[in-house]
């Protein structure tokens, strides 16, 4: 069975800053609707290489992607791969570096930006290349792929949050003030997600530091969020998920079987119980 799956990576989102600003999702959690855990990511604490490992479940030490200048194709399983080598149809608005790593090395503005290939990994992209694209035209952009395209998966990526820390660091208002702008963008959206039944994870591949930048190992570079819902998750807070989890975890959402990808024990409903919600939602 496939559950259809929303992953969203809020570029740059530190933990600490994520339940003091973001008041939509909390309200969600408030509700018995979400459950946020918290995580540490992988080192380095760099884009490029933690979008490898959201998307494959590998540590960039092992991936190979190692910092934000190694520009090529991953090597490695992924959500994307796996997703159509299952026949499952993919999306992404994402910043141009998923591009490269599961389309085109090296990205292309003019043939990438808009991409629509059933034979690509990323199938239907609208991908940006600075770093200031506003989250408002990229969550347009991912509404628009969902409608138009109907994913099995979508990524969405925002880049402002980041932006903002190396501009201001992690302790300023303008940091804050994009996190808060980005759960109000969410909140444009997120209840549509809900009533099409999709499993969203809300996540960051990294947190942010005083110094106006990441990639090391204070608490504030690795402690990041992971929001989930969808009736397919546990809601256990006893639950603690890792960020190499993330892929066997959205590919367990999709159906995809073999995949050879952990998750956390307890993190996701069992199958069988999953099929029966499913059956007696279509009964009743």
């Amino acid at each position: 069975m496939v559950n259809k799956t929303i992953l969203v990576v809020l570029d740059g989102l530190a933990y600490q800053t994520a339940t003091q600003c973001m008041g939509f999702l909390h309200a969600l959690k408030e509700q018995g609707a979400a459950t946020v855990y918290k995580m540490q990511c992988e080192l380095p604490s760099l884009s490029r290489p933690l979008y490898e490992t959201i998307l494959t479940g590998v540590p960039p030490a092992i991936s190979g992607i190692v910092n934000n200048r190694v520009a090529r194709n991953s090597n490695q399983k992924s959500v994307f791969s796996l997703a159509r080598q299952a026949g499952l149809t993919t999306s992404a608005a994402a910043f141009h570096w998923y591009s490269e790593l599961y389309n085109c090395s090296p990205y292309n503005s003019v043939r990438d930006r808009h991409t629509q290939d059933p034979d690509k990994l990323i199938q239907y992209g609208c991908f940006y290349h600075e770093e200031h694209y506003a989250d408002s035209y990229l969550y347009l952009d991912a509404e628009s792929l969902r409608l138009r395209y109907n994913p099995d998966f979508l990524l969405v990526h925002p880049m402002n949050i980041d932006n903002a820390g190396h501009k201001a660091g992690l302790d300023s208002a303008h940091y804050r003030n994009t996190v808060r702008h980005s759960d109000n963008e969410l909140s444009n959206y997120l209840p549509g997600w809900i009533d099409a039944g999709y499993q969203v994870l809300i996540t960051a591949d990294h947190g942010m530091n005083d110094d106006k930048t990441h990639g090391g190992t204070l608490s504030t570079e690795r402690d990041i969020p992971l929001f989930v819902i969808g009736e397919c998750f546990s809601h256990q807070q006893s639950c603690a998920p890792k960020q190499t989890e993330i892929c066997g975890v959205i590919c367990e959402l999709l159906g995809i079987q073999n995949s050879n990808k952990p998750v956390t024990e307890n993190f996701l409903l069992n199958e069988q119980l999953i099929k029966k919600q499913y059956l007696h939602e279509v009964s009743s």
